[in-house]
């Protein structure tokens, strides 16, 4: 008998395999890095075999480490960076080119191309996103402009596209090609309605629906394929596995995830729930032929990263965990404000002429009190993106589970609680995104029977209860917003490539 489900969570930093028991504990784990590549300012690549190489060592790693061997586990899943774009050969598997990464800048010209007629918001009604440099179909355009050969070959029925869900499947498989509903909803090729491509938006953006993948269910009795006899059943992009692992299950029960970005995002249930105030409607999960269940997403694309900047561009600190050190040394950030608009903003602003900046500083700033403004503001941001949901769906969040691996960091969760007046829940296993994913493929095939047996395994590791008078919390938040506003309008024009 088979006793354990394995879970391959290929992220924007890394990739790991974890196994899992069936009380959700983790039996094994392994990560490795890959490298980010940055060919022009703003862009953002992948190497696509590296990441497959990858995936293959973290496997066999955390096999080994627990003396196991594939026919111990019961079904294998998948979770990854959502966004991020490839193109490669139907036959020979070899990728065309480097996938751009979701947080890669470069097709703001052709979305604002696409915005002449209709505006940012011209697609919003049928997809649940506005044009934006962060999703697929833009990216999958400029690579049918830009890279050697793909536009040949995808008009010989050669070239095929995948997120990176689809490229590990596919590699996984021997050459199935499919993604699920939660990753295909990150294309703006996917009508939320029909759940299938929607061929005008596709023809619109010049994109040969031959090259797009099978759409299928995020937890599937039929599996994809099959890998080394395993069935591959489980898809699920990142933050909608994230929200799986965290049982949130019921409407208006929600998570965040603390990683590369921050990501929020809200169960509202088999409806689908417009955004008013700036916030991404997207798939959330669907298991099997149940109906398919919606959310209400915020997106931050700098959070972990910022301190990764830190370490690596300013060599604050050789560890990213000695941020955290840094940061304790003075009581509060001396007025500095950090804004992390690499990429932009996104939610609630989704403003892609804004660009980074630290604002507030006098001669009294130490790096201290930078890596200080570095942690707050990803509690700000989190802060902005919380509001925006209650206003959208109506529910007041009584405390907010978190996950990932920023929550490790008791300064900034602290911090978080604080500026958010509620209590923060960390799980007893915080890395959610990877067991979201075990537990979609379980479900297929039945080695957990129902929602209820996954929300048992839910336990709580750690609260942290706001303690900031609410006078001060105002005001910092205040000073957030308004250098915010001074990020805003810097890029006075996108280039087009």
């Amino acid at each position: 008998m088979t006793h354990y489900i394995g879970a391959l969570d290929q992220g924007t930093t890394s990739t790991r395999f974890m196994i899992f028991n069936r009380a959700g504990g983790v039996v094994a784990s392994h990560q490795l890095e890959h490298r980010q590549i940055y060919p022009q300012p703003g862009w953002v690549e992948h190497d696509p075999l590296e990441i497959w190489q990858r995936a293959q060592e973290v496997m066999a790693a955390a096999l080994a480490q627990a003396g196991l061997t594939p026919a111990d586990l019961a079904a294998v899943g998948v979770t990854n960076q959502r966004e991020t774009t490839l193109v490669w050969n139907r036959r020979t598997g070899q990728p065309y080119a480097n996938a751009i990464v979701w947080q890669d800048t470069r097709t703001a010209g052709i979305c604002n191309d696409l915005a002449q007629e209709g505006g940012q918001d011209r697609f919003r009604q049928r997809v649940g996103l506005p044009l934006s440099i962060y999703f697929s179909g833009p990216k999958l355009r400029w690579i049918l402009d830009h890279a050697p050969g793909v536009a040949a070959a995808a008009a010989r029925g050669d070239a095929i596209f995948g997120n990176i869900d689809t490229w590990l499947i596919w590699n996984l498989t021997g050459g199935a090609h499919v993604t699920d509903v939660t990753n295909a909803s990150r294309t703006m090729l996917m009508n939320l309605h029909t759940l299938a491509w929607d061929e005008e938006i596709c023809q619109i953006m010049g994109i040969p629906t031959a090259m797009l993948p099978q759409i299928r269910p995020s937890s599937d009795p039929t599996p994809y394929g099959y890998w080394q006899g395993v069935p591959v059943c489980g898809d699920l992009g990142d933050q909608q596995a994230a929200t799986v692992g965290q049982t949130c299950f019921a409407p208006g029960e929600a998570k965040n995830t603390y990683g590369t970005g921050c990501f929020m995002l809200m169960n509202t249930g088999p409806e689908i729930t417009p955004s008013r105030h700036g916030l991404l409607t997207t798939l959330c999960y669907q298991f099997g032929n149940d109906p398919a269940i919606y959310a209400l997403e915020g997106s931050i694309p700098i959070t972990g990263a910022l301190v990764q900047w830190l370490r690596d561009n300013l060599t604050l600190f050789a560890q990213a965990r000695e941020v955290e050190t840094l940061a304790r040394q003075v009581e509060d950030s001396g007025g500095v404000y950090f804004v992390p608009a690499f990429s932009g903003l996104f939610a609630p602003y989704w403003q892609a002429d804004a660009r980074g900046l630290i604002i507030g500083l006098t001669r009294f700033i130490t790096k201290h009190h930078l890596a200080r403004a570095a942690l707050e503001a990803t509690a700000y941001q989190t802060r902005e993106v919380l509001e925006a949901m209650e206003k959208d769906s109506g529910v007041r969040l009584s405390a907010l589970k978190v996950d990932g691996g920023m929550v490790y960091n008791d300064l900034l969760m602290q911090f978080q609680s604080d500026i958010l007046g509620v209590p923060v829940v960390r799980p007893r296993v915080a890395e959610t995104t990877a067991l979201g994913a075990a537990y979609a493929a379980g479900l297929a095939v039945g080695y957990w029977d129902t929602l209820e047996d996954l929300r048992q395994n839910w336990q709580i590791d750690h609260t942290w209860t706001p303690g900031m008078p609410a006078a001060i919390r105002q005001q910092r938040y205040a000073g957030w917003l308004q250098a915010v506003q001074r990020s805003m309008h810097w890029i006075k024009e996108s280039p087009t490539p």
